[in-house]
């Protein structure tokens, strides 16, 4: 995850940064937060208690292979973890938000434009 916030500081960091020439940097909020985790912020953010039910994991797989859709699966219970010292330790970058601030600000933009 990434907040729009971050890429675009990251973007003018790179931009003006003697160090970031002829790299490849990866981006992102610099949390890892699982599925479960992501929902509760965003149930949050959107003004709503999170109401979750606890599915075991084995039973998302065997659904995916019986239903054709593993992959879908997978993303939804793999690890998705971007390491993202490369970029920290070269342009010295440290997101300006967190993942909670970025869902917030998300919703917040979502709701004041209706």
């Amino acid at each position: 995850m990434v907040a729009l916030d971050n890429l675009v500081d990251l973007i003018i960091n790179c931009i003006d940064h003697p160090k970031a020439a002829n790299q490849t940097f990866l981006v992102s909020d610099d949390q890892d937060v699982s599925t479960t985790e992501l929902l509760q912020m965003m149930t949050r953010a959107a003004g709503k208690t999170p109401w979750l039910i606890p599915v075991p994991m084995i039973l998302l797989i065997m659904i995916g292979k019986l239903t054709g859709k593993q992959a879908v699966i997978d993303r939804l219970c793999g690890n998705l973890q971007v390491d993202i010292s490369h970029t920290k330790n070269t342009l010295g970058w440290k997101p300006p938000i967190t993942v909670e601030e970025g869902i917030r600000r998300c919703f917040g933009e979502a709701v004041t434009s209706d």
